[in-house]
């Protein structure tokens, strides 16, 4: 059955409020016991495991950059971007991590006053196939089963708008399935269940880590357009904007840590967040698979710096949101525009804000990797 966006999201804001999301609280043992004097905030996630790959907000917790600024930190998950601004709305969280299409549906669609915070990364999205796959072409989907890890995940407006441009109808030429991320994915994969698996770059490379062979097909103009978006409401930031500008600068530096040395964020997070730790391969396997995952996810963080100006951390160009935009319209994904400068945070003086501190300390450290084990 067919549903407008406003219909979706209004089951999804039932759905987050009657129900409890997934929590992961991220917390280091030695933050804990001084919590009390901390202001506590809290940050959305829409995924199912917090793994290595979300270096910017797992690394501040691990090397205190937020409770070096007040804050006590925690990341709970939840079932997409929708549900994570859905919670931001409610008053549940203070920051979500979201898909640009997300953000842009949010305002355009729906009226929220959401505002991007950092832009961290491109549409870096794509459907895999097994290489042996009769699927090479996005037309090859027609008739197929699509599995995806949410309904309410940013990624089901770009797969539609995919299928559309090359004439398949999303809503009767084939069938989209919620699989969740990871073995569960996979497994269905494996199993028939679905032929295609519609996810993020980190979690293709997941995937292949397993030694699953895989082709990927994606519209290459994704690559040009913003993603992963650091987030929170208007009302948040004219409440507490000291708050939105520390927690955007421990973000920041983190993202500088993980960039400067990949294998000592990696092994940061598995000593701090133990129960993330990928299983079933010897040490010496996990940590080449983590670490690919880590490099995906970086290559599409450096990708969208490069879109954004290539200068600060978490710059944002609203041409870039611009054009994302101008797809979704395009695709029949929102009925109208906004000036995409109306949904970011670009008070001036800010993206230099939270780039002010001090970079060769950072590096430093990353490159010695004295701290955080």
């Amino acid at each position: 059955m067919k549903h407008s966006l406003r219909t979706r999201w209004n089951r999804l804001a039932a759905l987050a409020a009657a129900t409890a999301f997934g929590l992961l609280a991220l917390q280091v043992q030695a933050q804990q016991s001084s919590a009390k004097s901390l202001k506590p905030v809290t940050i959305a996630l829409g995924t199912q495991v917090v793994n290595v790959t979300y270096p910017w907000l797992t690394l501040p917790i691990a090397l205190g950059y937020w409770k070096d600024e007040g804050y006590d930190v925690k990341i709970v998950t939840t079932g997409g971007s929708l549900q994570g601004i859905q919670q931001m709305v409610a008053g549940g969280v203070d920051f979500a991590q979201v898909n640009s299409t997300g953000l842009i549906q949010a305002n355009a669609e729906n009226n929220v006053a959401v505002r991007g915070l950092m832009g961290t990364g491109v549409i870096d999205w794509g459907v895999g196939v097994p290489q042996d796959s009769s699927i090479k072409t996005a037309a090859d989907l027609k008739g197929k089963k699509i599995g995806i890890f949410s309904l309410g995940t940013g990624g089901m407006p770009l797969l539609k708008g995919y299928l559309r441009a090359n004439g398949v109808d999303p809503d009767k030429d084939v069938q989209i399935i919620a699989t969740g991320a990871g073995a569960p994915a996979l497994e269905a994969l494996k199993s028939d269940r679905v032929q295609a698996l519609m996810f993020w770059g980190s979690a293709l490379t997941g995937f292949q880590n397993t030694g699953t062979r895989m082709r990927v097909i994606f519209d290459p103009s994704w690559r040009a357009l913003p993603d992963f978006t650091f987030a929170t409401t208007q009302k948040t930031i004219d409440a507490d904007p000291a708050m939105v500008e520390a927690i955007s600068r421990g973000a920041a530096k983190a993202t500088l840590f993980a960039q400067t040395n990949p294998e000592c964020a990696r092994k940061i997070h598995w000593k701090n967040f133990p129960s993330t730790k990928p299983t079933g391969a010897d040490e010496a396997t996990l940590a080449k698979w983590d670490l690919a995952l880590l490099q995906t996810q970086l290559d599409t963080m450096s990708a969208a710096q490069t879109m954004n100006g290539g200068k600060l951390i978490g710059s944002m160009s609203p041409a870039a949101y611009g054009r994302m935009q101008d797809l979704m319209l395009k695709d029949g994904l929102i009925k109208r525009t906004l000036p995409p400068e109306s949904m970011l945070y670009l008070k001036p003086g800010f993206v230099e804000a939270i780039n002010r501190f001090d970079r060769n300390a950072v590096i430093d450290a990353a490159r010695s990797c004295s701290v955080g084990l």
